[in-house]
């Protein structure tokens, strides 16, 4: 939430957020924040097509221009790092960030290994950053949102564009080698 660039709508969500956090660290109160970063089950199956109800056979509208990486995590995934992370030591007073390596994607490597899988070429409409925050200016709720937290996840790279600092973070796959986390490429294979 503080490392955000993020526009309107979601600016404003982000800094609700923070404000909880600092208040909840101006109170003293023991806390470990989980950054969980994208949700399989809202991005995936789509490949975040909008309307969309199956991952593109034909063709894929991208965010930018596909370069920024982006962390997708299972959701039963985040409750286990989350599950373990509630009683370590390690992880109080810190934001554990679920950033699995596998799952560490840009939208053309997501788009890559669709292909792939399908044994097709999607053609690749890019919606570059200034349509894009014109098509943010323009759209309904829920769109708006949706899009906003695009243009901060896609175009500014916001899940990958800082590093961890051990003083307040800490990765989840390196403190708990021993989850085995789901991969983009095994839930992508059920679409196949």
């Amino acid at each position: 939430m503080d490392r955000v660039h993020a526009v309107e709508p979601a600016k404003s969500l982000f800094a609700a957020k923070a404000a909880i956090r600092r208040a909840v660290e101006a109170e003293g109160i023991p806390y470990t924040y989980v950054s969980s970063n994208r949700f399989f089950g809202y991005f995936i199956p789509t490949l975040g097509q909008a309307g969309a109800t199956a991952p593109p056979r034909d063709k894929v509208v991208l965010l930018g221009d596909g370069n920024p990486k982006a962390i997708f995590v299972k959701e039963e995934d985040i409750g286990t790092y989350t599950i373990k992370a509630a009683d370590d030591p390690r992880t109080l007073n810190k934001i554990l960030y679920l950033r699995p390596p596998a799952n560490t994607l840009s939208l053309n490597d997501l788009v890559s290994l669709w292909e792939k899988k399908i044994g097709k070429t999607l053609e690749k409409i890019y919606v570059l950053e200034e349509q894009l925050l014109k098509n943010i200016q323009e759209a309904p709720i829920p769109l708006k949102l949706n899009l906003s937290i695009g243009h901060s996840v896609f175009v500014k790279g916001d899940h990958t564009n800082f590093e961890i600092e051990p003083s307040f973070g800490v990765e989840a796959s390196q403190l708990y080698p021993d989850v085995k986390y789901t991969t983009v490429d095994e839930i992508l294979d059920q679409f196949v």
